[in-house]
């Protein structure tokens, strides 16, 4: 499940990534676009960031995943004591049953009917942890797509770069371009000042 919350985290992110691109196309100064320009070149800024290495470095990521994790195994403790706790319990059931240890007919069926309600009980229990998960997942994901979208925001008000692209979609890329260490540092400085 680690890895399904980091392609979906990765996922958002490009969405970000697209839409951010998005934005700072359609705000540049339609004069200095080529098209408009009457034969002045306008030489295009690029940047990528590698968002699986921003992921695994950046804090904010790694504190929400971290938490995940242990809400997650949280669930499944709860879920498999319960599984197991009924499991034992049917065991019993059959074993009483097998031997005759059921003084009447009509209490063997009340257990049994106590013993369907645990499983059903316990697989309404195995639904609502996973949507529970899912639900976390995907805020998780919003979080930290919002986190980044919003820092390469304000970062590219200085840096000006006409697009910043995920690696993801990139076939190959010039290191040159990479600027995954420094976005990654800021967002880390960033979540550091805030969480002071």
């Amino acid at each position: 499940m680690k890895n399904s919350t980091i392609v979906n985290i990765v996922l958002a992110l490009a969405v970000a990534g697209l839409y951010l691109i998005h934005l700072t196309g359609n705000n540049k100064d339609k004069a200095s676009s080529p098209e408009t320009s009457k034969g002045i070149n306008h030489q295009l800024t690029i940047a990528y960031v590698k968002m699986d290495s921003m992921l695994f470095t950046y804090e904010l990521a790694k504190k929400l995943n971290a938490e995940f994790s242990e809400k997650k195994e949280n669930f499944r403790k709860e879920y498999t004591d319960k599984r197991i706790k009924f499991e034992r319990d049917a065991a019993n059931f059959q074993e009483k049953v097998q031997r005759g240890g059921f003084l009447t007919e009509e209490r063997a069926k009340q257990e049994q009917e106590r013993l369907v309600g645990a499983q059903q009980e316990i697989q309404k229990l195995d639904y609502e942890l996973t949507q529970k998960l899912n639900e976390m997942q995907g805020q998780i994901s919003q979080q930290i797509s919002d986190s980044i979208a919003s820092y390469i925001k304000s970062y590219n008000e200085i840096k000006k770069y006409d697009f910043i692209l995920n690696s993801q979609y990139m076939l190959e890329g010039s290191p040159q371009f990479n600027i995954t260490k420094e976005v990654t540092k800021g967002l880390n400085d960033r979540y550091k000042s805030l969480t002071k």
